[in-house]
């Protein structure tokens, strides 16, 4: 059995400044620590996302795809490859290009969650800055582009309290990222996030993780943004499990899975939730959660739940051959 781990190119000219550096050195480390998991069971290559991907895969004869691309640029950049795999009929780990594509589409999601009476906060979103006075939203807010993940374009300053800082604050996210900008209500609260594994009623819920930003320094906003990721990481604490009764544990993990079906998500996933008056509201869905085996949060929540790094993957590589056999007959029906 053949498997391909395809990455991006890099991305650092797509991405500003640190974050498109940090992006291309997580995929790098994590394409070979996926590797590693791997080699002892199947056959595994690397391939590169490029003009050339289906030629390559299908010369190589491979089997299945284990996905870990963002996409180039554009809306929809995580659907691209699924898309291109499906057309093809070539299996391939994780969530469907419309499932990603909805998850990814933090405005799309957001529209989701509250059509499936999920709790989640109150949005808007603006092509220009335009309209500012017209916005029937609270401050404090919180702006973000629509289509990133893994903290990208959301910093310090992302959070706002008036008017001049959100219109300043805008103007800077439009002239960077896909237009348009997600404008959210602020949720002050504890945050979680809850690592999810499976499909249809088979899903696991692994032991929720929440983030304490209570001890960031003087000034910096107690949200989960970039540099608290990854320039003031020394003051994020992490509890693991979450510090909550049983009940409230129960609530995040039911919410966490209706938020994964009403989008869609497949194999596995994360959702980020913030306790608002002990009720759990969802902020965002990631359908591409990172796989660093020693930063990203699921694997850490995985590892608690005594799943270790190579059983994980391989749990992930399984659920993709699964669906072999049924493209397999597709194909042959077709």
């Amino acid at each position: 059995m053949k498997i391909a781990i395809v990455t991006d190119k890099p991305r650092k000219n797509l991405l500003p400044g640190e974050e498109g550096i940090q992006e291309d050195r997580q995929h790098k480390d994590t394409m070979f620590q996926i590797k590693d998991a791997l080699t002892n069971e199947y056959e595994v290559i690397n391939l590169i996302m490029d003009q050339d991907i289906v030629r390559n895969i299908k010369k190589e004869k491979v089997d299945l795809v284990f996905n870990l691309c963002n996409g180039v640029r554009g809306e929809g950049s995580l659907s691209q490859l699924p898309a291109i795999l499906e057309s093809e009929g070539i299996a391939y780990t994780g969530s469907t290009p419309l499932a990603h594509g909805l998850a990814y589409n933090k405005i799309i999601s957001g529209k989701i969650f509250l059509a499936s009476k999920i709790p989640s906060p109150r949005f808007s979103y603006m092509k220009s800055t335009e309209g500012i006075d017209e916005l029937k939203l609270n401050y404090p807010l919180i702006l973000k582009p629509k289509d990133e993940g893994s903290s990208r374009g959301i910093h310090n300053d992302s959070l706002v309290f008036n008017k001049k800082l959100l219109t300043r604050k805008l103007k800077e996210l439009l002239g960077k990222y896909n237009p348009p900008i997600m404008i959210m209500e602020y949720v002050e609260g504890r945050e979680f996030t809850v690592g999810l594994l499976g499909n249809g009623d088979d899903i696991q819920v692994l032991p929720i993780l929440e983030i304490d930003l209570s001890n960031l320094p003087e000034g910096i906003n107690k949200i989960y943004s970039f540099e608290a990721k990854f320039k003031f990481d020394e003051y994020v604490k992490y509890h693991l499990p979450a510090r909550v009764d049983e009940e409230t544990y129960k609530s995040i993990s039911k919410t966490a899975v209706k938020a994964y079906k009403s989008l869609g998500l497949r194999d596995y996933a994360r959702v980020d939730i913030r306790l608002k008056d002990n009720i759990p509201c969802v902020i965002e869905a990631n359908s591409l959660p990172g796989l660093d085996k020693y930063n990203s949060d699921i694997c850490k929540m995985a590892a608690y739940a005594d799943i270790k790094y190579d059983e994980l993957i391989k749990r992930i590589v399984k659920m993709g051959l699964s669906r072999v056999d049924n493209i397999n007959k597709n194909l042959l029906i077709s």
